[in-house]
């Protein structure tokens, strides 16, 4: 076993500029779509002191696997594949790389929501099989409409400055936020539900908020309004959204997440032509690989900082843990 403190990446790669911070630290890679049972795996044979998250999640199992484990940290914003009153029980630091991907899922919540209200996939296919829909159909106009959004951290209120250059009169929903941009409107649930055209979700997924859209929210809803979700697929009750789009009720559906991931086939969203998939990707450009990979590793290295000095402070060892672990977290795309 190599000399170096480990830290286990659940994915196959890391940005190079994250590495090259890390230099001090053998690193261990998973692999694209590593399984619980060979992330258990590694994590035995490796004892990592840090484990960055890119894929999977990271269960008390795991972490008892692990004696040395100090600090897990998301490869972007969303903590909620980790289980962070396990990480907390342990003493282990849980980390997020806050707002590294923000203008990416941003832009992809703006390309899902003008791709539905223009009918790009739809007419792209008609043009293919050789139609001319000039004269039969018509798109929606965003310009003046009403956008709810839920969520409003990082990504939420880069999203909101989008629309509102589209003239779109924004409505936010986030019991957390403050000091908000004077172009988005402090509003509550039922307002939204009630007044929005377009609902686009940037929150993180709790037990509070699961299938908080639903058949119920759902029927509160213009006829007609688009959803857009490239957030948690967990925030939808699946099945009511399929019934929902329908029935008319919402008129189409941009997602980039879902309840469960990667989409099991077959499942009921394929073949939907008012409902547009993409495979969870809204944080994945060039850019915000290098900023979320760097965000992580210089979590890392604060967390182990952090460490060190309550060592140090305390006169004695934590063996390899903190007292009163830390969660960072944001609104997620």
């Amino acid at each position: 076993m190599s000399a170096k403190p480990v830290i286990l990446v659940t994915g196959a790669d890391l940005a190079p500029q994250a590495v090259a911070l890390l230099a001090d630290y053998e690193m261990v890679y998973a692999g694209a779509t590593p399984s619980p049972d060979e992330l258990l795996r590694l994590t035995s044979q490796h004892n990592p002191t840090a484990i960055i998250v890119r894929f999977g999640g990271v269960t008390p199992v795991i972490m008892d696997a692990a004696p040395a484990l100090k600090v897990i940290s998301k490869h972007g914003s969303g903590t909620d594949t980790i289980d962070k009153q396990a990480a907390a029980e342990r003493n282990i630091k849980v980390v997020a790389a806050v707002g590294s991907n923000a203008a990416a899922v941003a832009e992809q919540a703006l390309a899902l929501t003008l791709a539905c209200a223009k009918s790009v996939v739809k007419l792209h296919a008609r043009m293919q099989a050789g139609h001319w829909d000039k004269a039969t159909h018509k798109n929606v106009e965003l310009n003046g409409k009403t956008i709810g959004l839920i969520g409003l951290g990082a990504i939420g209120q880069k999203f909101a400055r989008m629309v509102d250059a589209l003239d779109m009169r924004v409505l936010g929903f986030d019991p957390y936020a403050k000091d908000l941009p004077r172009y988005i409107q402090p509003s509550d649930l039922d307002t939204i539900w009630r007044e929005s055209d377009v609902l686009s979700f940037h929150c993180p997924l709790t037990a509070d908020n699961r299938n908080m859209l639903n058949a119920r929210t759902l029927a509160q809803c213009r006829k007609g309004v688009i959803v857009v979700n490239t957030a948690r697929g967990g925030l939808i009750d699946e099945p009511a959204l399929l019934a929902a789009v329908q029935s008319g009720q919402v008129a189409m559906a941009g997602l980039d997440s879902f309840a469960v991931e990667p989409l099991p086939v077959p499942h009921v969203f394929r073949h939907q032509e008012r409902i547009i998939l993409s495979p969870h990707m809204g944080g994945t450009t060039s850019d915000a690989v290098v900023s979320m990979g760097v965000a992580a590793a210089r979590n890392i290295l604060a967390a182990m900082n952090d460490s060190e000095r309550a060592t140090c402070s305390s006169g004695k060892s934590v063996a390899g843990r903190r007292s009163n672990a830390d969660v960072v977290d944001d609104n997620v795309g």
